[in-house]
């Protein structure tokens, strides 16, 4: 089901974000059985966090950016103008425009894990910001609906990479914002996996130098990246511990529950960068992945027995 605004006040917000979190998991993993592969695991762990975001924190204007994402018109070159390229129209068509106009009052967001891009859309889709047509463009050629998103990409501002230079972009926005005295702030969705990353803690020492405190953070903390476990490839915890060792104002909670990552958002404003830390389950809704574990990041079916299953679990879904 699509959710609109409209729909959030005829109920109670906290039902709204569940039944988009549900909405979310179900789309990426329609995808997934379709595909023959997909990011499932980031579904799973972030739904809520998403949804709680899309439908109770961001104080963002109605998505300014055609329902159907426009094709990719193409790098500034020869035969294409910058007025044509996809740098020059990236808030008019795509990107940063589905999350609404840019004015000094109202919050900016920054999805820096890209490759939960289908996560986002999908989203995007749930809270009525894109057509579900838009889907169907999901990793085509020429299409701005990339797998791994990028700046001109639905509900992405900027490009990120693994490096985490979504933080290091949106704190310069933040800063900026602050000087100006503008009331908005700015947002960020990381995954933990980019506290790995030592752009991270430069950007989180450089906010709390600059007494940056109109930025909050949410973080997936689901334990998992590309290679398996992160205790077992490079370990971040006690990671609220540094988080705070570095300037930052760190509020812990079930990331599963849109109540309480809500009223964790409320530490924004505080005189440090927030960072809300939310604990997830990287198989949360759909039990079947569990017996992927470690390797959760991607999933590609060995063979059609296991598409199968995942079949009739979309099916129960």
């Amino acid at each position: 089901m699509v959710l609109g605004i409209g729909d959030a006040r005829r109920e109670e917000w906290q039902d709204v974000a569940r039944r988009v979190a549900r909405g979310i998991r179900r789309r990426v993993l329609e995808h997934v059985v379709r595909s023959n592969g997909g990011y499932l695991s980031q579904a799973c762990s972030s739904a809520e966090i998403l949804a709680t975001l899309y439908t109770r924190v961001l104080a963002i204007g109605p998505s300014a950016a055609p329902p159907v994402p426009l094709a990719f018109p193409g790098a500034p070159g020869a035969g294409i103008p910058r007025s044509l390229s996809g740098v020059a129209h990236a808030r008019s068509s795509t990107g940063a425009a589905y999350n609404g106009p840019r004015a000094p009052e109202l919050d900016r967001f920054f999805f820096s894990p890209v490759h939960y891009a289908l996560v986002l859309y999908a989203t995007l889709v749930e809270v009525g910001r894109m057509a579900l047509e838009g889907l169907e463009a999901f990793n085509e050629d020429g299409s701005t609906v990339e797998m791994i998103g990028a700046e001109h990409s639905p509900g992405i501002e900027t490009t990120a990479g693994s490096l985490s230079q979504a933080l290091s972009v949106a704190g310069g926005v933040a800063l900026a914002r602050k000087l100006r005295r503008e009331p908005g702030r700015v947002w960020v969705f990381l995954s933990d996996g980019e506290f790995q990353e030592g752009q991270t803690w430069e950007a989180f020492a450089a906010l709390s130098f600059h007494g940056i405190d109109n930025l909050g953070v949410f973080a997936d903390a689901n334990g998992q990246q590309v290679d398996g476990r992160m205790d077992r490839v490079m370990a971040v915890e006690p990671l609220a511990e540094r988080l705070r060792a570095f300037g930052a104002l760190v509020r812990e909670v079930d990331g599963h529950d849109p109540e309480a990552l809500a009223a964790a958002a409320d530490g924004i404003g505080k005189g440090k960068p927030l960072v809300v830390l939310a604990r997830t389950d990287p198989c949360r809704g759909i039990a079947i992945l569990r017996s992927r574990a470690p390797k959760l990041h991607y999933v590609r079916f060995k063979d059609e027995q296991e598409r199968a299953a995942y079949r009739a679990a979309l099916e129960a879904f």
